[in-house]
């Protein structure tokens, strides 16, 4: 036979069941009678009983030290980005535009434009256009960008030494 110590043991009366280590809501209020039978259902009687653990889990929980802070680092979200993407060649100079997505890859908005075959940095200029959600000032770099690469194109001949 186990030896308990009186103040962990329930105290039985004839008006309720008290256990000292659980508090309960007012409103909540537990009467057993001696000639108390169990429910017909276990199902009130595992919600009572999970009613206490919790309370009993929540009284043992050891209190977190509120000088202690914890340090989380968050890193800002990078934006997409439309990236000119250029093949040099001999006679011609391919260009297109992708958007960049971090963490996620590549995405192709448009195909090659090759100059002089063709006038791609007008074709550039158009597919940009028809893009609502590409700004006047992105646009404007782009092409910019473009123009700046299809003169150094231009002056090296092709060579890219």
């Amino acid at each position: 036979m186990a030896l308990l110590h009186p103040n962990l043991l329930p105290t039985f009366n004839s008006k309720a069941l008290t256990f000292p280590s659980i508090k309960f809501k007012p409103s909540l209020s537990f009467s057993i009678s001696r000639s108390h039978r169990p429910p017909p259902t276990t199902k009130r009687f595992t919600l009572a009983a999970s009613a206490a653990e919790t309370v009993v889990a929540q009284e043992e929980a050891p209190p977190t030290p509120q000088s202690e802070k914890l340090g989380v680092v968050v890193k800002a979200a990078e934006k997409p980005r439309l990236v000119l993407k250029f093949i040099w060649m001999e006679k011609n100079i391919g260009i297109a535009l992708d958007q960049t997505i971090p963490g996620h890859g590549t995405i192709p908005l448009s195909p090659y434009y090759f100059w002089p075959r063709k006038d791609a940095w007008e074709e550039l200029k158009e597919l940009l256009e028809s893009k609502p959600w590409i700004s006047q000032k992105q646009m404007i770099i782009l092409l910019n960008q473009a123009t700046d690469i299809i003169n150094l194109w231009q002056q090296s001949g092709g060579n890219l030494s």
